[in-house]
């Protein structure tokens, strides 16, 4: 059993940066790959990005270049670096971890799920 909790969400203006933090809880952390995932008002759940255990990356299209996802197994958690930030990433971000060795953008193949934080972008 792995629990998440998100943290570093709020309201920043168009261009700024924030940053997201995720803690899990659970032994074997390292061994999980890590997502992030967005869901704005009205619409599905969107991928943006995810590391694996070993430290591969992936991104969602509309975050590639400005979004960093890295991982501190040591500290059991997962960040998110948000730059250049816009009114279109408005959204809840969940982070989510999945025990496959392989970054995946469906969110049905992540096993375990934060409660989501939000971030809003003023344009």
């Amino acid at each position: 059993q792995v629990q998440l909790v998100e943290s570093g969400g709020g309201l920043v203006q168009a261009g700024g940066s924030l940053t997201l933090s995720c803690a899990a809880s659970g032994r074997t952390f390292s061994f999980y790959t890590m997502g992030w995932f967005r869901q704005a008002q009205g619409k599905e759940r969107k991928f943006v990005a995810g590391i694996s255990w070993s430290g591969g990356v992936d991104y969602g299209d509309s975050v590639k270049g400005r979004f960093t996802i890295s991982r501190d197994n040591a500290k059991n958690t997962v960040y998110l670096q948000m730059n250049s930030l816009k009114a279109e990433d408005t959204a809840v971000y969940y982070c989510a971890a999945r025990q496959g060795q392989i970054v995946t953008p469906n969110p049905q193949q992540y096993d375990y799920w934060g409660q989501g934080t939000q971030v809003t972008v003023s344009s």
